[in-house]
């Protein structure tokens, strides 16, 4: 089979630690990318659950900004950070 090169950005501090990872597995990291593209050409979808964290949702985004307007006008209040599910 044909070999070719892929180049991409990833953050560098994900790289080293994926490379670590991947040597503590005993493969290298291109070999685990070639398993997840032969998985995704075989299931023809991402073989993972990919999901927005909601706290940068557009209704979060507005929420935050009125808070934050409100705080510098001297108008808001200040409080914990309340976890939500």
């Amino acid at each position: 089979m044909a070999q070719t090169a892929v180049n991409f950005r990833i953050d560098e501090n994900v790289k080293k630690n994926m490379e670590q990872v991947c040597s503590e597995m005993g493969m290298t990291m291109s070999a685990a990318f070639n398993i997840f593209a032969a998985k995704v050409v075989r299931e023809r979808r991402i073989p993972f659950e990919i999901t927005a964290d909601p706290f940068y949702s557009e209704m979060n985004m507005k929420h935050l900004r009125r808070g934050v307007k409100a705080l510098n006008e001297g108008k808001g209040i200040e409080h914990d950070l309340i976890e939500v599910k």
